[in-house]
């Protein structure tokens, strides 16, 4: 089998056999719903090296014994390949369209103190469910009239970690005004800045698997769901299980919001295209 060094002051890594490889690939995508393969072989390859390294494994053969029998190392392993890049504030017309037209729309069948949630898929490090608080309490004035519900969720169990504690470093912060900067924000040492306690209790934060429905049934289902940027990392496969699994979370008369590279429609049937005039958006299609 393949083998990697382990002095963690050496970058360089012997290339991982092709079933190695494979069988990386193969749980990776099981897990996850993520496609890699040989293309993506360099960034393959320092992510395991470095997982060999943190647990002092001579050998890829060595390594991926214990993964096979090991949840918790199975659990880093996908930790390793998600991609967190995401910052406050961005997307910022889906925002907008959030309180000028969706919510607007939603209500006319709630109450007054009736409960709205919003799930953000996959939410990272927070800055996303973060900022549809800060969002709302800056731009919706109905906010206080109903009891909204945040939940963010993500695959990476270590970004979760993260979001809890509520800390960020000037990059997340770099789109968000400086005002709310100063409003919703407390400086710590280092550049970071700590997210104030009332706004890191306003979101709630679980653990979940797009393509898997087993780890998405304790979630209920959402008025609101932002799935932004995540579907372009599967294949037509896990797209399809993705949209199944979205339907099935989507209260009726409820909406999807996608990054901007991505359409449902090409997905699936369920969903309809919503042109408002911040954004286009999807609800489930009425003859579904």
């Amino acid at each position: 089998m393949g083998s990697a060094s382990t002095d963690p002051t050496d970058d360089r890594t012997e290339p991982l056999l092709a079933a190695d490889l494979e069988e990386i690939c193969a749980i990776v995508y099981s897990r996850s719903g993520m496609v890699f393969g040989e293309t993506k072989r360099y960034y393959i390859e320092r992510r395991i090296a470095d997982l060999m390294r943190q647990r002092q494994i001579q050998s890829v053969s060595s390594y991926l014994s214990i993964l096979r029998s090991d949840p918790a190392e199975m659990e880093r392993l996908i930790n390793s390949f998600t991609v967190n890049e995401t910052y406050f504030y961005r997307e910022l017309h889906q925002l907008s369209c959030l309180s000028n037209s969706i919510l607007p729309d939603i209500i006319r069948l709630k109450q007054p103190g009736d409960r709205i949630r919003i799930w953000s898929m996959p939410c990272a490090s927070g800055e996303e469910p973060y900022s549809i608080a800060i969002w709302l309490l800056e731009n919706w004035p109905l906010v206080d009239a109903y009891h909204i519900e945040i939940v963010g969720s993500d695959i990476d169990t270590a970004v979760l970690r993260q979001a809890v504690e509520g800390y960020f470093g000037p990059r997340s912060l770099s789109r968000l005004p400086p005002d709310l900067l100063a409003r919703y924000f407390e400086p710590e040492q280092d550049q970071q800045q700590r997210l104030i306690q009332d706004l890191r209790e306003s979101v709630i934060f679980l653990k979940g698997n797009i393509v898997d429905r087993q780890s998405l049934t304790a979630l209920g289902r959402f008025d609101v769901i932002f799935c932004r940027n995540l579907l372009i990392y599967f294949d037509e496969a896990a797209r399809e299980a993705a949209a199944r699994n979205l339907h099935a979370l989507l209260n009726p008369g409820g909406y999807i919001c996608l990054g901007h590279t991505e359409s449902m429609t090409r997905i699936s049937q369920s969903f309809e295209p919503v042109r408002f005039p911040d954004a286009i958006v999807y609800r489930e299609a009425k003859d579904t």
